[in-house]
């Protein structure tokens, strides 16, 4: 009976709650160019944040060549960092895994296919970000398998808007 939720058990089913802050925000305007710490970032619906290498229309990533709407905004898990630290030791700065927002309180990984809010912005979860060797290779640290699974989420941006530091994370459901 597992495998059956009926129309009542679906209505009163607990729903996940949570609420994080925004810890660190990055950006740079191209490819192998070190991240940028900023205080606060814009993002645009449907295109991504002013002045980052993947902006839909001034695309100047390492994966520009692959186009992905899903790409417009990148999270990454303060305890992440703490993790590596702890369990593998490997000292990586919010700067250096290279996405765009660092994040505490928020489960990344249980967002896909989910909409929650980002300070004032609107995002969707569209998939949890792959650890790549190209990080190895700015960095200069053995990071990739580390970062299995924990390598961060992709967004989409439904709403624009600034970001600052201290900004809260709360789902939108």
């Amino acid at each position: 009976m597992l495998d059956k939720v009926d129309a009542v058990q679906a209505d009163t089913a607990a729903k996940p709650s949570w609420t994080g802050f925004v810890r660190y925000l990055h950006i740079t305007p191209r490819a192998f160019l070190p991240m940028r710490a900023m205080p606060e970032v814009t993002l645009v619906a449907g295109k991504g944040i002013e002045g980052d290498r993947y902006m839909i229309g001034r695309e100047e990533g390492f994966y520009s060549h692959k186009p992905e709407e899903g790409r417009q905004v990148t999270l990454f898990e303060l305890e992440t960092l703490i993790a590596l630290k702890r369990d593998a030791n490997i000292e990586l700065g919010a700067h250096e895994h290279r996405r765009n927002v660092t994040v505490e309180g928020v489960p990344l990984n249980h967002l896909v296919g989910q909409r929650f809010w980002l300070g004032e912005t609107l995002l969707e979860a569209t998939r949890l970000s792959i650890p790549c060797r190209h990080i190895e290779e700015i960095t200069g640290k053995a990071i990739f398998d580390a970062l299995i699974n924990r390598s961060g989420l992709n967004c989409k941006i439904i709403r624009g808007g600034v970001v600052k530091i201290g900004d809260i994370v709360r789902n939108a459901a």
